[in-house]
């Protein structure tokens, strides 16, 4: 058979790779520069190619050494699943567990729920990453992280989803706007009305066009956050929706605006769990999702 290479030789590589210098690759990995790159001519020599070309500016890879990285990271990514998942079997929901979370949830659910998370599994330890919904979805995809709370519906290949609860959305606006007059409000009732969303790349923006847009005008302003859009509300740029969540979690207290819930509820999104398909932490992504299920205020 064969002489393989070792899971060091190809986190040699992986360090390289991501460096781009043998002497920051060596610090990352906690080794010294000769000791990696002994390595690296030890794992060239195994696979019989030239997978760096060496110069004064540093490292990069030759294509041989490209598609030696990309199996690599998969060696890496399955080596490191089989430890989380013998340790999952013995006691799940221990450890590490990296976490992604959208903007437009993360302030308003995170306080809630992570004291409940760290008492029921105190030897769980969360990272914690905010970013919009295609990164999350990118970062599951690369194994960068192993769960994501996120708005659905948001289609992507490849990634499993398990919905937690529903959050419908409430009319935001100043107290004399004309439909915070009336007795009963509809989504019809936003035909012509200028409204105020968040800008490109947000998911609540396109569950917002997709739950109201009929006859809807956006506005020109585009927020960033969902704390600027109630300020931009309060200074009479226009009206917004807004997820009940946010309203519950004291989003427009002390504003002096107007939130008017719809007639029948227009439940613009639903709030779930979202992980990489055929990932090693699944059951306990689920696991998490129950938890934090648990925890959601139900739409009122």
């Amino acid at each position: 058979m064969s002489q393989l290479p070792t899971l060091r030789q190809l986190q040699f590589l992986l360090a390289l790779a991501e460096h781009g210098s043998f002497s920051r690759a060596a610090d990352a990995v906690f080794v010294t520069q000769p000791t990696l790159s002994a390595a690296i001519k030890e794992l060239e020599a195994i696979l019989g190619v030239v997978l760096v070309e060496r110069g004064a500016r540093g490292a990069t890879l030759t294509p041989a050494g490209e598609a030696a990285l990309t199996r690599a990271r998969r060696v890496m990514t399955e080596a490191e699943d089989l430890v989380i998942a013998a340790q999952a079997a013995g006691e799940p929901l221990c450890g590490p567990l990296r976490l992604g979370v959208i903007p437009t949830i993360a302030p308003f659910l995170l306080p809630r729920v992570l004291p409940t998370v760290r008492e029921q599994f105190p030897k769980l330890k969360l990272y914690l990453r905010e970013d919009l919904t295609q990164r999350l979805y990118d970062a599951l995809l690369e194994r960068r992280l192993d769960a994501a709370l996120v708005a659905l519906p948001f289609e992507a290949p490849m990634i499993e989803t398990h919905v937690l609860g529903a959050d419908e959305f409430l009319f935001c606006c100043e107290p004399a706007h004309p439909l915070a007059q009336k007795p009963s409000l509809k989504s019809s009732d936003l035909a012509g009305e200028p409204l105020l969303l968040l800008e490109d790349g947000h998911c609540l923006r396109d569950h917002a066009l997709a739950a109201c847009s009929a006859g809807m005008v956006r506005s020109d302003f585009a927020a960033t956050s969902l704390h600027t859009l109630v300020q931009m509300v309060k200074a009479g740029l226009g009206a917004t929706l807004l997820p009940r969540m946010a309203v519950a979690a004291g989003l427009v207290d002390r504003l002096d605006l107007t939130v008017r819930p719809f007639d029948p509820p227009v439940v613009g999104r639903e709030i779930g769990i979202a992980w990489r398909r055929g990932s090693a932490r699944a059951e306990e992504a689920r696991q998490l999702g129950e938890v934090i299920q648990g925890l959601l205020t139900p739409p009122q």
